[in-house]
Order: structure tokens, then C-alpha cells, then sequence
């Protein structure tokens, strides 16, 4: 009987802490996945809010958002979100995730923000793999190449001048690397090109998603 009472506590005993550490862990996994959230949450508004200042703009760019699928164009399979700044109470500018798949090293991932007008409101790199001192110039914190495309817009598919300057366009490659930075272009057009054929979507209070 001592044998079988010794059991009964042991086996108590083992399936308290169990029931303890469980517990214990799913609390951890929430606090831990609430503090992810709230870091990609801040990692996100920082890159949204350098090209859109957060005081030049009257609403929230997270809480300001489109689903779209634009696999040919942006490179998402899936929906993704497009984040708008409004300005008396109209969207100003959108800002929509671009996946530029033919840099050097790999995809590159990126924002690309369009204001009302067509213009690039600016553009940013994300996530990359290109290569130190040479294709990862496309960072900002490594040169300031990505600004040039403030302010400029594309004619359309054909336009010559929408190309790096090795393929007859305006703008500056690097030297020793001409694929990122054409990667970078070539995604900037086609997410001009996307805005052009969904404007009315994108700048209206819902998108059905388009390719």
C-alpha cells in the first residue's frame, strides 16, 4: 500500500508541473508572439513613414490598408496589403510591397511608394542578399542611389528613359554591378504600372485584386 500511495503522489506531482510548465509556456509563446507583432508592427511603420512623414498625413498608414494580388506585377502570389496616406480626407499616396525577383543574389524585397498624380513618392529595399560594397548600394543606409527615383514617373511600358543607364535609361548603375540595381528599376516600373491600371482601386475604398 506505501508502494502504491508513493506512486499515486509521484505520478500528482509530475502531472502538476506539467500542467505548471504548459502553462508557463503558453504564456511565454503569447507574450513572445505579441512582441514580434508589435516589432514587424514598428519595423513596418518606420519604412512606410520615411517615405510618407507621419505628420504630413491625417490618418494611420498601418491601420490604412488595401488586399491586392499582383502576382506578374508586384511578385505576390498571395494578398498583401497596399498602405494609404490621406491628406483631406482623399487618399495622397499609396505604398505597396514589391518583390523584385531577379536581383543578383536573390529576390529583393521592397516598398514603393505612388502619389495621387503618378509620381514616385519614394522607395525603399527592404530585404536583400546582394553582395557588400557592391549591389547592396540599393540600401539606403548604404548610399542615397534609391532617391533618385523621387518624384519621377513612367510613361508606360515602352518608355526608354524607365531603365539603367547600360540599357539606354536614366538611371546610374554601379560599378562592378549592374543586375540589382536594374532589378530595383525594372520592379519600380512595373509597380507604376500596376498603380496606373488600378488607381481607381487603389485609391477607392476597396480593391478586388488584379494581376
Amino acid at each position: 500500500m506505501e508502494m502504491f500511495s508513493a506512486i499515486r503522489t509521484s505520478t500528482l506531482g509530475i502531472t502538476i508541473f506539467a500542467v505548471v510548465t504548459a502553462g508557463l509556456i503558453a504564456v511565454t509563446q503569447v507574450s513572445t508572439k505579441s512582441l514580434i507583432e508589435h516589432n514587424v508592427r514598428e519595423a513596418q511603420a518606420k519604412a512606410l513613414y520615411e517615405i510618407v512623414p507621419r505628420d504630413s498625413i491625417e490618418n494611420d498608414l498601418l491601420d490604412d490598408t488595401v488586399a491586392f494580388v499582383a502576382p506578374e506585377l508586384l511578385g505576390h502570389e498571395e494578398p498583401a496589403d497596399a498602405y494609404r496616406a490621406r491628406r483631406n480626407g482623399e487618399v495622397s499616396t499609396v505604398i505597396m510591397p514589391v518583390v523584385a525577383p531577379d536581383g543578383y543574389s536573390g529576390s529583393i524585397n521592397m516598398i514603393v511608394g505612388i502619389n495621387r498624380d503618378g509620381t514616385v513618392a519614394g522607395v525603399r529595399v527592404l530585404e536583400h542578399k546582394e553582395t557588400p560594397g557592391l549591389g547592396d548600394k540599393v540600401d539606403l543606409k548604404k548610399s542615397d542611389w534609391v532617391l533618385s527615383f523621387n518624384g519621377l514617373t513612367s510613361e508606360g511600358d515602352k518608355d526608354p528613359n524607365w531603365a539603367v543607364q547600360k540599357d539606354g535609361g536614366q538611371f546610374d548603375q554601379f560599378t562592378g554591378a549592374t543586375i540589382t540595381p536594374r532589378a530595383v528599376v525594372n520592379a519600380t516600373g512595373r509597380a507604376l504600372a500596376y498603380f496606373r491600371i488600378n488607381k481607381a482601386a487603389l485609391l477607392g475604398p476597396a480593391l478586388k485584386g488584379a494581376n
